[in-house]
Order: structure tokens, then C-alpha cells, then sequence
């Protein structure tokens, strides 16, 4: 089974990228970053703007590649600014569209449903900086159904796919 490495886990309340990208970035606040991140079945991530949302209910937890983000940009890339969820290190997450994963991180294995893309918008541009947008297409990371309780937490997990 391979090990990854959980880099960063956002929790947001809200959404922060509304409006047109020309008006700048938004408030980006570093307490979204959290160290361990409650996950429900069917629902989402404990917290998150995508919780229990039944436009969001198929999609409500999004995981990004660290090796998909554009590299060196003018403003430090990260979950602050690509407003995924869950960052990972050691997989290409983007190759499993379609398929039923999981991570455990020592306490169980919360297993997600990767049911499609998480497009990058055009806010990546504003965000990460300019051609960001188009550097993550088919790699702007995926959207996933939770299918289990579990607990995610910052470091090394085991990655598999069911």
C-alpha cells in the first residue's frame, strides 16, 4: 500500500472566491487550516461551506496533487489559494476519477468516492498568480463523495484504492 503525505487540510465556513478575479484577491484567512479535518458520510467535511449542501453532497470533499501546483509563482501555493480541501503529496489524485479510494491516517480509513474533476477557475489566476489556470487544467485535483465516517490528519497516510 502506498504512503502519501497529507500537506495541508482547509476547512473553510464560507465560499471566498465570488465576485470577478479583476476586483483582486479576497481575504484569505490563515485559520482555514486546520491540523485534522472530521469527515461524514454522504456530507462533507465537519465545518465546511460544502457540508451537508444537496448541491454539493456528491462532491463535497476536494483533494489536490502538492506535485500539480504551478511552481514558483508570487504567492506561496497552497489550499488558501486553490480552496481544495485536502493536499496530498505522493499520489497523482487527478488518475482516479472514477474510482473509490481511500486515505487512513491511523484511525481507520475514510474512503471517498473521486467523482469528477475540480476544474480550476479563474480565479486560479488572481489566486496563484497569472497562467495558473491554465497550468491546472487536468490537474486542478477532484471532487469526491465521503462514503465513511473517519478523521484526516496532517502527515503520512496510507493510500489505496478499493
Amino acid at each position: 500500500m502506498p504512503h502519501v503525505e497529507i500537506l495541508q487540510l482547509l476547512v473553510s465556513p464560507v465560499h471566498r472566491l465570488s465576485g470577478r478575479p479583476g476586483d483582486g484577491p479576497p481575504e484569505l484567512p490563515p485559520g482555514e487550516l486546520v491540523t485534522t479535518a472530521e469527515v461524514r458520510a454522504g456530507l462533507g467535511i465537519v465545518g465546511d461551506r460544502y457540508f451537508n449542501r444537496p448541491a454539493h453532497r456528491d462532491a463535497s470533499v476536494t483533494l489536490m496533487a502538492a506535485e500539480r501546483l504551478p511552481q514558483p509563482g508570487p504567492h506561496p501555493a497552497g489550499l488558501l489559494r486553490t480552496r481544495r480541501n485536502v493536499l496530498l503529496r505522493g499520489v497523482d489524485i487527478d488518475a482516479y476519477t472514477g474510482s473509490t479510494v481511500y486515505l487512513d491516517c491511523g484511525a481507520g480509513p475514510v474512503e471517498l468516492e473521486v467523482r469528477r474533476a475540480a476544474r480550476p477557475c479563474a480565479w486560479m489566476d488572481t489566486t496563484l498568480g497569472p497562467g495558473a489556470q491554465r497550468a491546472l487544467r487536468g490537474g486542478g485535483g477532484v471532487r469526491c463523495r465521503p462514503l465513511t465516517d473517519g478523521v484526516l490528519k496532517l502527515g503520512p497516510a496510507v493510500f489505496g484504492v478499493r
